[in-house]
């Protein structure tokens, strides 16, 4: 297993990129979480195998209608427990 934590930014609030983290997160059957920040950046952790996880970033780097990924930062991952299934948070 293999875990990733990043930092999502550009035009990926206000256009249904949580659900749509969640939702290839959940096809992917990955765990974790994904969240808005007040800067405007979308936070997200996800766990699983390392094939997956790679198709699932450039899913996310591509984003839903609307959404422009400006860039994609790597954040220190955490030991915590994700949650199954990919959840949204806030």
């Amino acid at each position: 297993m293999t875990r990733i934590h990043v930092v999502v930014r550009g035009r990926v609030q206000g256009v249904g990129f949580r659900w749509f983290v969640r939702e290839a997160a959940r096809d992917a059957q990955l765990a974790g979480w994904v969240r808005n920040r007040r800067d405007g950046a979308v936070e997200l952790e996800a766990e699983g195998p390392t094939a997956a996880l790679e198709a699932f970033r450039a899913t996310i780097a591509r984003g839903p209608d609307g959404a422009v990924v400006s860039s994609i930062d790597d954040v220190q991952v955490s030991t915590e427990a994700l949650a199954q299934p990919f959840t949204i948070i806030r």
